[in-house]
């Protein structure tokens, strides 16, 4: 196994880094592929997980704990009322209902989630209690709420007026019709953005290795626009929207998670590392299944997103547009393009 862990590493090319949140400047021209290993390191999916990775990169820059570094930084894009797929301004269902879900996972396999959580800003930090204050993995529904308020979380409406003038557009067509990459645009219109068309979702998936080597991970999600009520994606379902093994790596994915959870996805991506693919080559055979075993999900996208213990980092998707950032002690705003199949 040693051996095989010494073959990972295959890195990304480099390139211009740009940020949709005019955070990232040019990547900085240090002659390193950008996805080489380096300890302590984190990543995550889309533009906004450049803010996501500085909050991170604070714990993990003073010799914090990964688990504390992705909690953390999941916690940004859930409070970013610009982001409409993660957290309080996440986009509803076609009941008008925000639910939304979160996994966490730490270098011990502990883990712990939620689902079709409603009124509660931060899934992320409840999916943490779930792990650490319950015997349990999964809660969902009313049943995460009531737990959340029991943990001291405050009840909130999470129906942002601009995501309701979003839904009651959406239900003039009622059209349900899932387009890659859609929501990360409006993101990126910025606050006068419009919502326009946008009925897919950007989950933030986020890894961290810290200074003694630990690996952790975090995904947090809204899930998609206009679902309907009690859908939950692949994003708190651990072995598809986030895994981690700390002898070998984690992985985590974004898009379509119905074809994630097909396919145990972010567990597939791991156990190809296992066998000594590296991060990016683990992501591509993981794209490359789904659509082998269902070739008409080149219409969607998803992608996935992979970190092995050595801080090598790679990515792939479906289709393009998929972007991820990275964060370490060289760099703490970089944003790279994802390759991807088609």
């Amino acid at each position: 196994m040693d051996r095989r862990r010494f073959l990972q590493g295959a890195t990304l090319a480099s390139g211009l880094a740009l940020s949709g949140s005019g955070l990232a400047k040019a990547a900085a021209s240090t002659g390193k592929a950008s996805g080489a290993g380096k300890v302590p390191r984190v990543c995550s999916t889309w533009d906004f997980g450049v803010a996501a990775n500085q909050a991170a990169w604070k714990v993990l820059s003073t010799g914090g704990r990964a688990l504390d570094a992705v909690e953390q930084g999941a916690r940004v894009p859930e409070a970013d009322l610009r982001n409409h797929s993660v957290g309080r301004a996440g986009y509803p269902d076609r009941d008008g209902k925000v639910t939304l879900d979160a996994s966490i996972m730490d270098e011990h396999g502990n883990c712990g989630a939620v689902a079709a959580m409603e009124h509660i800003a931060h899934p992320i930090s409840v999916a943490r209690r779930v792990m650490e204050r319950t015997p349990h993995v999964l809660l969902v529904g009313d049943g995460a709420t009531q737990f959340a308020i029991e943990q001291g979380f405050p009840r909130e409406e999470l129906l942002t007026p601009e995501s309701d003038k979003a839904w009651h557009e959406w239900l003039k067509t009622a059209k349900y019709k899932p387009v890659a990459n859609s929501e990360v645009k409006t993101y990126n219109a910025g606050p006068g953005g419009t919502p326009g068309d946008a009925s897919n979702h950007d989950t933030i998936g986020m890894l961290a290795i810290d200074a003694h080597g630990n690996l952790s991970g975090a995904c947090t999600t809204s899930g998609m626009a206009w679902k309907m009520h009690g859908r939950v994606g692949d994003s708190p379902i651990i072995g598809a929207g986030l895994y981690v093994d700390n002898d070998i790596g984690g992985a985590t994915s974004t898009g379509v998670g119905e074809e994630v959870i097909r396919n145990v996805g972010s567990f597939l991506v791991v156990e190809l590392m296992r066998q000594g693919r590296s991060p990016e080559d683990a992501c591509r055979e993981a794209v490359e299944r789904i659509l082998r075993r269902k070739p008409e999900a080149k219409g969607v996208q998803v992608g996935f997103l992979a970190m092995d213990k050595k801080g090598n980092v790679g990515a792939w998707s479906i289709q393009k547009g998929f972007s991820y950032a990275i964060c370490d002690a060289d760099r703490q705003d970089t944003l790279l393009p994802g390759k991807s199949t088609y």
